[in-house]
């Protein structure tokens, strides 16, 4: 299992587009991939768990990955993180 620890930085955090975009991208793996806060572990490939996190600027989320193409999972994921999903700010 390759897991990472990812700070949001973007302003809204994990609300419902960044979220959709989290969700679209786990989804063109096979891995099975999660994200977590705290205690709360949810699939990263479901909508609703992801935005159940609640995660909001400044939050620490821990992503893992286990399959095949567990490491590019998490190296796309962390590059959608970093771009901030997209968003100006």
């Amino acid at each position: 299992m390759a897991t990472v620890d990812i700070v949001i930085s973007n302003k809204l955090g994990l609300h419902a587009r960044a979220a959709a975009k989290l969700t679209q991208l786990a989804s063109r793996f096979s891995s099975e991939i999660y994200i977590a806060r705290g205690a709360q572990r949810v699939n990263a490939k479901s909508i609703m768990g992801v935005m159940m996190l609640a995660a909001g600027l400044g939050v620490t989320v821990k992503v893992d990955a286990t399959g095949d193409d567990a490491e590019q999972a998490l190296q796309d994921i962390q590059a959608l993180f970093a771009n901030k999903f997209g968003e100006q700010e």
